[in-house]
């Protein structure tokens, strides 16, 4: 968190600290389903008569973090 040039707001500082320690108690997939579903319904479903939303891209079996990098 002490990036230099950084500034956090508490609200942000906390959000960060609370996704970094889900990740490191290995509960961070779960999480995500989850927030990617509460986002889908927000921000597509309630946009859409019916509750249908055509199809983008298929969604992916399995989620790699292998793109990610651990900045300590």
């Amino acid at each position: 968190m002490e990036v230099s040039g950084a500034r956090w707001s508490l609200t942000g500082a906390e959000a960060v600290l609370k996704l970094r320690a889900m990740r490191s108690i290995h509960d961070f997939d779960e999480y995500w389903t989850f927030h990617e579903a509460q986002e889908y319904k927000r921000n597509h479903q309630t946009l859409y008569a019916g509750g249908i939303v055509p199809p983008t891209i298929a969604p992916r079996k399995t989620r790699s973090l292998a793109h990610l990098k651990v900045i300590k």
